[in-house]
């Protein structure tokens, strides 16, 4: 997938009213993802991603402990959202993360986190799983 149809497929699923906001959007969620995730887990997603868009992982500070909420919260606070717009829109960004990975990449992911973020992947294809 390329950046303009990632974009655009955030900016579709989410309602946004522009491609900046889907853009913020996308930002929030995966600078706070790759802060939640391992350097090399990241990093390793960020390689599945569209170039511009895989940028948000790699300038992420990595390695970082904290809960869903927290999760969330940060998302909200760089999306200039509110947590539940926010939630949402962490779901949208890691479904059309997961038509863009591998699914090996997306259940390194998923095994990184705690079973509090499975909410995340709410929206993420069941048989990417299987």
């Amino acid at each position: 997938m390329k950046h303009d149809e990632f974009v655009g497929e955030v900016q579709h699923r989410a309602e946004l009213p522009s491609r900046g906001r889907a853009i913020r959007a996308t930002r929030a969620v995966l600078t706070t993802l790759g802060e939640r995730l391992q350097p090399n887990e990241a990093s390793d997603l960020a390689a599945e991603l569209p170039l511009e868009i895989d940028y948000f992982l790699h300038n992420a500070d990595s390695g970082q402990l904290f809960d869903y909420q927290e999760f969330t919260q940060r998302v909200a606070e760089r999306a200039n959202a509110d947590p539940a717009d926010a939630h949402y829109y962490a779901q949208v960004v890691t479904d059309v993360v997961g038509e863009s990975a591998q699914s090996t990449e997306l259940l390194d992911v998923t095994s990184q986190l705690p079973e509090e973020y499975d909410d995340l992947f709410d929206l993420v294809g069941e048989d990417y799983y299987e």
